[in-house]
């Protein structure tokens, strides 16, 4: 095939039924990996593995310990990064202990739990 010799009509449906050839090329190849897809969810169900052996949703939701007290609605519960309202405040010279949420603090922080140990074997 030369393309150079080719009318301008000629190219352009030349290209429309390449266009429409390589769509349903990728279309099949869309769908083929979605079904391979698909089994490998079903079969990872049945194994019994979850979003936790992934590495997520390993800790659960922790109450909040800080409060913005110019916008009661924004907290933080002490994990990941300092939202920007307490990294500002703190910058300007409060103190963290300045937000904490009443009844959350070193007076009141709860009391270890007690775990069981297991008796050595000989």
């Amino acid at each position: 095939m030369n393309l150079k010799s080719m009318s301008i009509d000629k190219l352009v449906d030349l290209r429309g039924r390449i266009d429409a050839v390589l769509g349903s090329k990728v279309a099949e190849e869309r769908r083929s990996l979605e079904s391979e897809l698909a089994k490998l969810s079903r079969v990872e169900m049945a194994g019994g593995r979850s979003k936790a052996a992934f590495g997520r949703g390993v800790r659960g939701k922790v109450a909040p310990k800080y409060r913005n007290p110019e916008n009661p609605s924004e907290t933080w519960a002490g994990r990941g990064l300092k939202p920007r309202w307490l990294a500002a405040a703190l910058r300007a010279g409060k103190k963290l202990d300045d937000f904490k949420i009443g009844g959350v603090g070193k007076d009141s922080a709860p009391k270890p739990v007690k775990r069981k140990v297991r008796a050595k074997r000989k």
